[in-house]
Parts: structure tokens; sequence; C-alpha cells
């Protein structure tokens, strides 16, 4: 798919191809009809569940679950969330919701405590379908410890002091084992209630329209509070099927995704890349392993592999990795922070993705921007994010005129088309901040555009740090560390890494006449925020440096941090 002619010669706007049309149908519908075409064909394995799933196989659970969240008293435009890492579960619910129009809201399995409590109650969650347990987090103890009243009410009929919308707590359990949970439904026990056949699902699914939400996914903001991104059937489903198309996806691929389905890389370049084309979704473990993700790619002869570069970083530093066969691999994305040259040489080189592609986006846009091809000359897939998107628009603004800046020139990147979320739930203020009259989304990212329209991302506006592919605002750290009685001001900034790509560093003032450390300040973050967020880096000072009229200059405080610790910038793509 060749790219489509600039807009503005000599400017930086662009808008993709649009001979392919824009997929007008809702999801369940164009699920039902990608089963229909070849219903034998295996759409899902589970590795670390032992579970296989053939595409008419994922539908009957697909409509056997739907069935069963109409009998929670769940309809059309409620909200119920899923807090949990990769699982054949995960994908059920993002199939089966969008079925009868409710919409899955995506909680990052890291949120702690305090982080779900605000979560849940911003967007009103009638029901949670929520993993037991993971490593160290105890899922169950912290919905406890939130809602007490769990232990003396029925499953279904909860009525939390601090969860005033909540009324259902779903637990998903592996084949019948584990205890039964006061106040807590087994997921098995949801599934055997719902009816394949439920005559309830046709007429749902003849109301609702691709332009309706179905889907939250929660991104922090300057105000220090997470926002929820409004995504619709149209969003999702056709950025999924572009993004598949970028990859020359077809029934023949199977694809490795080790990243969090919480996350849109997940869910909308995994999941929906793969389903859009009657593709092959692959989960090597629950969580990220570098060596279960070699061994599935060798035994399930994936051909595609999905990753932020740490993750492909891992793979390639295994002690093991010469011992596997990954010959089968083709093609995937390397995404969620910047792309080190190097690294992206590697992965061509030694996994053997020739074809591998690069994608831009923010969790406002669906996500997907930009993307390289497969056919993309190596020089711009190592050095940019690829072109703009089929039926998208993108521009470089000068983020003080808000003229759009020559080619070659950095500016914001601001884009629009199918792909721009609804808005932010219950907050019209904070969508028309971000979505201009016209329709542009801007971003925040200052990037340049050349002659032939490759996107190079050159830093943000913003302060967002990106720690291994997770996005952080530092204002959202800094409003939770001045809850600490010792702190009289603190200032996050992001510092460069060599592996995670950059981590969060806090410079501190205590409070006059008080003293305190470091083990004490992670001590007061430890289960109350997501651990990525924790500082790596804290510094206890007297003082920040100022402009002359009083703005705090954090480029400084990075510099000195630099400084300090010897750091370097890392190379980016």
């Amino acid at each position: 798919m060749s790219h489509a002619t600039a807009l503005s010669p000599g400017l930086s706007h662009d808008r993709g191809r649009t001979d392919t049309p824009l997929i007008d149908a809702t999801l369940g519908d164009f699920f039902d009809a990608m089963v229909a075409r070849d219903p034998e064909h295996e759409a899902l394995v589970s590795r670390h569940q032992g579970l296989r799933f053939t595409y008419r196989r994922l539908q009957r659970e697909v409509n056997r679950l739907a069935s069963a969240l109409l009998g929670l008293d769940l309809t059309r435009g409620d909200r119920i969330g899923i807090w949990s890492h990769n699982n054949a579960e995960w994908v059920l619910m993002q199939l089966a919701t969008a079925k009868v129009g409710l919409v899955l809201v995506n909680v990052n399995p890291a949120y702690r405590t305090s982080e779900l409590e605000y979560a849940l109650n911003l967007v009103g969650c009638k029901a949670l379908v929520t993993m037991a347990r993971f490593k160290t987090s105890d899922y169950i103890a912290m919905l406890r410890e939130l809602a007490p009243e769990l232990a003396h009410c029925r499953p279904g009929a909860l009525q939390a002091a601090r969860l005033p919308a909540l009324r259902t707590v779903v637990w998903i359990d592996e084949a019948e084992q584990g205890e039964d949970q006061a106040g807590l439904m087994r997921f098995s026990s949801l599934m055997a209630r719902g009816d394949v056949d439920d005559p309830r699902l046709p007429s749902f699914a003849a109301v609702l329209q691709p332009d309706q939400p179905i889907n939250i996914q929660f991104t922090s903001g300057t105000t220090g509070h997470p926002k929820g991104a409004t995504l619709t059937h149209r969003n999702i489903l056709n950025n999924g099927y572009f993004i598949g198309e970028a990859m020359k996806l077809t029934p023949a691929d199977r694809l490795c995704i080790p990243v969090p389905l919480y996350h849109c890389f997940g869910m909308v370049l995994g999941n929906l890349a793969c389903l859009t084309h009657g593709a092959t979704i692959v989960y090597p473990n629950d969580g990220f392993e570098p060596l279960s993700v070699l061994q599935t790619v060798q035994d399930e002869r994936c051909t595609g592999l999905h990753g932020v570069p740490t993750m492909f970083i891992a793979e390639l530093d295994h002690p093991r990795f010469a011992e596997f066969d990954l010959s089968s691999l083709r093609t995937g994305i390397m995404a969620g922070s910047p792309c080190p040259t190097e690294v992206m040489k590697r992965v061509v080189r030694d996994m053997h993705l020739s074809e591998i592609t690069i994608a831009y986006g923010m969790t406002e846009t669906s996500p997907v921007s930009c993307q390289s091809r497969t056919d993309t000359p190596l020089a711009q897939r190592v050095s940019t994010v690829g072109q703009v998107q089929p039926h998208l628009e993108i521009k470089l603004i000068d983020p003080d005129s808000g003229a759009v800046v020559p080619r070659g020139q950095s500016g914001e990147l601001c884009t629009r088309g199918y792909s721009v979320m609804h808005g932010y739930w219950g907050d019209e203020a904070k969508t028309r901040e971000a979505i201009d009259a016209e329709g542009w989304m801007h971003t925040g990212d200052l990037a340049t555009m050349d002659a032939e329209g490759y996107v190079n991302i050159v830093g943000r506006i913003k302060d967002m740090v990106i720690r291994g592919g997770e996005n952080i605002y530092p204002r959202e750290v800094e409003e939770f560390l001045y809850r600490h009685p010792k702190v009289q001001d603190v200032q996050v900034v992001g510092v460069p890494d060599a592996q995670y790509g950059e981590q969060l560093c806090a410079w501190i003032v205590t409070k006059p006449g008080q003293t305190l450390d470091e083990a004490e300040v992670r001590d007061f973050c430890r289960g109350q925020i997501a651990h990525y967020k924790v500082p790596h880096y804290i510094r206890f000072v007297t003082g920040f440096p100022m402009t002359v009229t009083g703005k705090i200059q954090k480029f400084k405080i990075r510099d000195t941090m630099k400084d300090q610790l010897g750091l370097t910038e890392a190379k980016t793509a």
C-alpha cells in the first residue's frame, strides 16, 4: 500500500490513503463475520493456561459470556472493569462486552488501592472482573480493603461506601481451583450461567451503532489524576484493522503477544489486529517473561512478535537466546518507547524480524496515528515512526502560533480522523482542551516530518516520562508525594536509563524541622501507587532552580541529575 501525497508541499501536513474504506460495523458483528469465513481456524492460544480456541469455539464462549453478563443486571452503556494480566478471559471480556454494548474499563494490574478506588468511581463501574492474585499482588485483598462489605454480602449485591456504584465482583479462577470468596463470584460460575443461544443477543446487536463507546482506558494528565479516554467500536476496530494491514497480516499469521492487554498495545495492536485478519492470537504468559516468549515463538511457529524495546532487549540478551529457532518470525511491532537504532538492527538481524514495524500513537487516538510498513526501507524504520495511517490526517504546528511548520522543522504533532476518542469520560472541559474545534487532537509531542512524510518524535511538550513502555505523568506522582506529612514541596522528572529508556527522579523539600529518608518515601508509596511510578532516584534539596518569574525549571533538575549520575541521553528512533 503506497502512501498518500502530501496535502501541503513544503509544510508538515499529511493525510493517509482512503482507497480502502473504513469498517462501518460494530466489533461484535465484524467478529461474527470473520468466524463465518473460517470457523475451524485457530483463533487463540493461551500457552500458560493450556487453552486453544478455534474461531467457532471462541465465538461460542463469547456469546455464553455476553449472555451471562446480561444476567448480572447489566445493560447497554453500563461500565464493567477488568483488572487482570493476559489470559483467555481478557479477550472473552473484550468481545462479549462489545456484543451487548457494555463499556469495558481497562484497569492497570499495577494499580493499587488509591488508584483503583479513583478509577472505578470516576466511570461508575457496576461490575469488576479481577485476577485473584499475581506474584506479590493480592487483588482480592486490595478489594476487601476498599470494600470490607464484601465479606457480608451475596455475590452481585455489594453496597460499598467507598465504591458506591460497584455491585458485582467476579474473580478469575483456574478450573475451579481455590477456595470460594465471600461476596465474590467465580468466573467459571458466571460462564455457567450463560446461554450460547440467548435470544437477547441478536436484539442487543441490532441496536448497537459503530460510534457508541465500548472501551475506557485511563491516561494521566497534568491534573495529576487519570482521565478516562472513551473509545468507540469505530475507533478501535478500524485502528486494529489498519495496523494489521501495515503488517500484511493474513490468516496464516500467528502473533505472539507478550505486551499487556490492559494497554492499547495488547488490546488493539495485538488482539484486534489479529481478529480483523483471521490471524491467530498467541499469549506466551500472563506477564512478560523473556524465556516463555522465546519458547512460545519456537513451539507455536509464530510469524509475528510485539514488544516494547526493553522486552526485545531482554529476549536478545537472554543467556539461552541462541538455543531457540525463531526462523518463523516475519513481522511485529516495536512501540511504547523510543526505539534504539542498534536494538532495532539486532531484532531484524538476529530474530528474523525483517518486516517488523514501528508504531506511534496515544491512548486518545485508539491509539496508532503513524506506522512504518513491512516494505519501509530499514533506514526509515530504525529512525522514524513511519507515515500517517489511512483515513487519518496529521500536521505539525508551532505550539505558540498554531501555524503549520515547514518540513524538517519541529512542531507539535496534531492528528484528526476516525481514531480520535469520543472524549474523556465525564470531563467535557478536559476533552475540549485536548481536541480543538476543528477536531484536531493535540498530542503534546514534538516531531519533525521529512519530504516523504516520515515522522520522527523528537521530544515532548508535556512532562510525560516513558519508562519501559509505561506512560507516567510527573504531576500525578508529585500530587501523591505531597500527601506525605513531611513533604513540603516535590518535583518529579525523567532521567535517561539504558534499560527502561527513562527512570523517575524526585527532588523533595522537607518541611522545616522534619527529617526524611529514601526508605520512608518508598514505604509511603508501596501498595498505594503502581510500582513503576515509585521514583527510582530520590534526592532531598532545599529548593529548585527557577526563572526570575518563579517558574520551576525542570530541565535544570534533569541536567543536574544527568551530571551527578554520569548519564547520557539514550539513542532513540
